[in-house]
């Protein structure tokens, strides 16, 4: 099929040196313009020097590290030749609008340059594919099991329909193989009527040390702090830090592992 344009539309992607929309800087850049015109789709892609290292969970996902990245110009002096190429096009991508648009206007700002978004139209695939595959226990019953959902949110009805939503994951992937996107690893039949296997399958490339992933492990097995001034330093070195959070509300399982790398338990 092609697409119905009234407008240039522009999809784009970005390898970062992290995830911090604010901090975290460009290493490439792909662009794939579809002219309004119906003529062939335009490719573009740029390494870009970022002036700072990668964290190492962004390096094992792309890649692009100061050697790769050594005689790459920095985004400054690409900013000018990717505002006209994109030029007043709608723009499109994958997570787009949470991720890849706002560092792209963050690296065009510090550059000196205006990349509005304003009279443009924003089409994040990854949004379309969350409404209409939706990651409820409603959804996910009606998926698996080819049934309705009676008495939603009530506790025991939905703890009954959970049970039920995973015999059908069972069942369904019992013969599917399953490849880690980022390393690409296939792995043979990982959804199985075991527990131990299906909660190693969960934890696949899981770096939280808790839940809620304010401690995470880096590719050495060091904790990190994964928010506020020291995300990404290990929580080891900061002593300081790890009693303000033994001292402040935070989760009791953070303030346990605070503890307990406070005290030479865990590292």
């Amino acid at each position: 099929m092609q697409f119905q344009l009234d407008k240039d539309l522009c999809f784009l992607d970005l390898e970062t040196t992290g995830g911090d929309i604010m901090k975290d800087r460009i290493v490439q850049i792909a662009l794939i313009k579809y002219p309004k015109d119906g003529g062939a789709a335009i490719e573009r892609s740029y390494l870009v020097n970022p002036g700072q290292p990668s964290s190492a969970e962004a390096l094992a996902i792309h890649g692009l590290g100061e050697q790769e990245l050594k005689d790459a110009p920095p985004f400054k002096l690409l900013a000018i030749e990717l505002l006209d190429f994109i030029g007043d096009a709608d723009l499109a991508g994958y997570n787009s609008n949470r991720f890849d648009i706002p560092v792209l206007m963050e690296e065009f700002s510090r550059a000196g340059f205006e990349f509005s978004i304003e009279g443009r139209r924003l089409i994040d695939a990854m949004q379309i594919f969350y409404k209409m595959e939706p990651r409820t226990l409603k959804a996910a019953l009606r998926f698996y099991c080819g049934q309705n959902l009676e008495n939603a949110h009530d506790a025991l009805a939905d703890t009954r329909a959970t049970a039920e939503v995973l015999k059908g994951q069972i069942e369904r992937y019992a013969e599917s193989n399953w490849q880690d996107p980022k390393t690409e690893k296939v792995y043979e039949q990982p959804v199985k009527n075991d527990m131990q296997a299906l909660h190693d399958f969960i934890q696949q490339a899981n770096r939280k040390v808790d839940l809620g992933g304010r401690f995470v492990r880096n590719e050495e097995g060091i904790i990190l702090f994964n928010f506020g001034n020291q995300k990404g330093q290990p929580a080891y070195k900061h002593p300081n830090t790890l009693r303000w959070i033994i001292d402040r509300e935070f989760p009791v399982q953070v303030k346990n592992i605070a503890r307990e790398i406070l005290g030479g338990k865990l590292k």
